[in-house]
């Protein structure tokens, strides 16, 4: 056995459930447990940090489901960009994986974790050798500025593990996976706050930060301009809502037989959305990642990615990966025409890169139409009458497979461009993201755990 086999093997990970089947309360259970653990993680601060610059990222934040200038300040950003680099490495056979296999999945997971690992220290020392998140301004120039570096580099480290086996942990012994829960963890609250925040706006004083209260106040006012932004804020959000659980609805479901008992069949449902939020939690973690090292380029004095001024960036790649508010700017009487070309080119890349990531994962997830025939004949299910074949069930499916694939992600990818555009109360790719996830969620604990839970909350569930 090599020693990159033996690496791989020994790699230390969360046990996985000696039974077969978790009930409800056990997975209830670890989900609150990690969930709680990320809101406990995101109020400890790094110690010995001063100047961080990237406390002002709070879009980015919410993506990568971090929280700068604390011990999480990586969040996921090391594991979706290990899988991004692996994803590609694959789909373009450059590093090639037989996920037909025990031993291709298990060295293409141990593959991915090593990576995770190498990003999480690599990511680390670039937030604070660059400057991200810099040591107190007190040690600069001392000999001790160089060991706070290292402190705060072993406190990210730490994080980023942290982060790493609490996403094991919630795919293992929890609901759905740790990436989507911390996403939904930072938009949940983010809305939260920006809808029903009673407290002053810093910007603003006499308004309320929470959208609903300031939108009352500043009709009291006599402020229709405020109260213009702040309803198309609140509507926004709900209309990103209804149509995101609208599509994640949408099924194109194929009629199949049991061959052993006559009369007897299933529709196996394909969703419209058929490689559901992952591509948009690629896209906009890539994004996220070219903003955060454009800023920190920049602060080094390399701006090789674009420029920022404050918090907006104003040139090179990064001005075309930022959305205009453009809702806002309408309602403001400041629109240009540039901001429309603006906004067209960023729903282009988001629409691409959303069908990009889309095709990569059905070929790295086992969700191409070989995987599926295979698994529909493992479980006793053919084409009513056609001979029990692979190959032609293969062939049907690739029918609907592929253009579910690319036109479900080009939808989702615009949906995520026009909530961004909207003006929504969070970051409109990351409201879209929470959708899915909790509609992901919901359909799956009402399929595998509707009898063994609280009757209540059964009564909830059903409704």
């Amino acid at each position: 056995m090599s020693f990159f086999r033996k690496l791989i093997l020994n790699l230390p990970e969360v046990a996985s459930p000696t039974q077969k089947r978790l009930s409800f309360k056990e997975k209830l259970k670890w989900t609150v447990l990690v969930l709680v653990l990320f809101f406990i993680l995101g109020m400890i601060p790094l110690f010995g940090l001063g100047p961080n610059a990237l406390q002002q990222f709070e879009y980015l934040s919410i993506i990568l489901g971090a929280k700068f200038g604390s011990i999480i300040s990586l969040g996921i950003g090391p594991i979706v960009t290990a899988s991004i680099v692996l994803q590609l490495l694959n789909g373009s056979g450059i590093v090639k994986f037989d996920l037909n296999s025990h031993e291709g999945k298990q060295n293409f997971q141990g593959i991915q974790k090593l990576l995770a690992i190498f990003f999480i220290i690599f990511e680390a020392a670039i937030y604070v050798f660059m400057g991200g998140l810099a040591p107190a301004s007190q040690y600069a120039g001392t000999p001790y500025f160089f060991q706070f570096q290292l402190i705060l580099i072993f406190q990210l480290f730490l994080g980023g593990m942290l982060i790493l086996f609490m996403d094991e942990i919630i795919s293992k012994w929890g609901f759905g996976s740790g990436i989507s829960l911390f996403i939904v963890a930072g938009v949940s609250e983010q809305i939260f706050i920006r809808a029903f925040s009673p407290l002053p706006s810093p910007a603003n004083p006499g308004i309320a930060t929470g959208a609903i209260p300031a939108l009352f106040q500043s009709l009291a006012a006599g402020d229709p301009r405020t109260a213009g932004l702040m309803l198309a804020g609140v509507i926004a959000t709900a209309l990103v809502f209804v149509i995101a659980v609208y599509a994640q609805a949408m099924k194109v479901e194929i009629p199949l037989s049991f061959g052993r008992i006559r009369g007897h069949g299933v529709r196996w449902p394909l969703s419209f959305i058929y490689t559901s939020n992952i591509p948009v939690i690629l896209v906009a973690a890539l994004m996220a990642n070219i903003q955060l090292w454009a800023r920190l380029l920049q602060n080094w004095g390399h701006p090789f990615l674009g420029t920022f001024v404050g918090n907006t960036p104003v040139s090179g790649i990064v001005s075309w990966l930022y959305s205009p508010d453009l809702v806002g700017r309408i309602i403001k009487g400041s629109f240009l025409w540039s901001d429309l070309g603006h906004s067209l080119v960023y729903i282009l890349i988001m629409m691409l890169g959303a069908m990009m990531f889309s095709i990569f994962w059905v070929q790295t997830a086992g969700m191409d139409a070989k995987s599926q025939a295979k698994q529909m004949l493992n479980s006793g299910l053919q084409i009513p009458g056609f001979r029990r074949d692979e190959r032609i069930l293969e062939r049907l499916l690739n029918r609907y497979i592929w253009p579910l694939a690319i036109m479900g992600a080009l939808t989702v990818g615009f949906l995520a461009a026009m909530a961004d555009l909207s003006g929504a109360l969070s970051s409109g790719t990351g409201i879209l993201l929470s959708v899915m996830i909790i509609y992901k969620l919901y359909e799956e604990i009402a399929q595998q755990h509707m009898m063994d839970m609280h009757p209540m909350m059964r009564k909830f569930m059903e409704t």
